[in-house]
């Protein structure tokens, strides 16, 4: 029965890692850390010198968030993005298609009630995106990653908006 004691011991132990997360993961209907993103549902906007950035999230439903910013100088779009948060093998991933390119996604790295944290650290730029709740009305998104050796970014402080306008 333990004819070969060390591997049955380390397979005893990854069963009683790997199963009980295996199961979580697959009894979280609501999208697990998705459900947690709720916060960042709604409508926001960053106007500054002339330029006006929209982005909009769903609620969570059914373990996804769809989203899409469009940024507009003067009268015309200069930049569109389509946007979901859905869970991938159990963590939350940010799937980003800017200005119909194709898709590149973003698992978490940090998950919070106020803050999220996505990662590819293969991605050109960004390698790093980031939001952070500041009170009801506001909040900091961040793109951020290494260009030529030197860490590079981008803030965007945004204000909640009226959706639809």
């Amino acid at each position: 029965m333990f004819g070969n004691r060390p591997l049955n011991v380390l397979r005893l132990l990854a069963a009683l890692v790997v199963i009980p997360a295996a199961m979580r993961w697959a009894g979280d209907s609501r999208g697990g850390d998705v459900e947690r993103l709720r916060w960042m549902a709604g409508c926001w906007e960053l106007a500054a010198r002339g330029r006006v950035i929209h982005e909009q999230w769903m609620a969570p439903a059914g373990g996804m968030m769809l989203g899409m910013s469009r940024t507009v100088v003067r009268d015309s779009v200069r930049e569109y993005e389509q946007l979901r948060i859905e869970t991938r093998n159990g963590v939350a991933t940010y799937v980003a298609q800017p200005s119909g390119q194709a898709a590149t996604t973003f698992a978490a790295t940090h998950v919070s009630d106020s803050s999220v944290t996505f990662a590819n650290p293969a991605h050109d730029f960004p390698q790093r995106i980031m939001y952070h709740r500041v009170g009801a009305d506001s909040l900091i998104a961040r793109i951020e990653g290494d260009r030529g050796g030197k860490l590079q970014g981008m803030t965007f402080p945004m204000r909640r908006a009226a959706c639809g306008e």
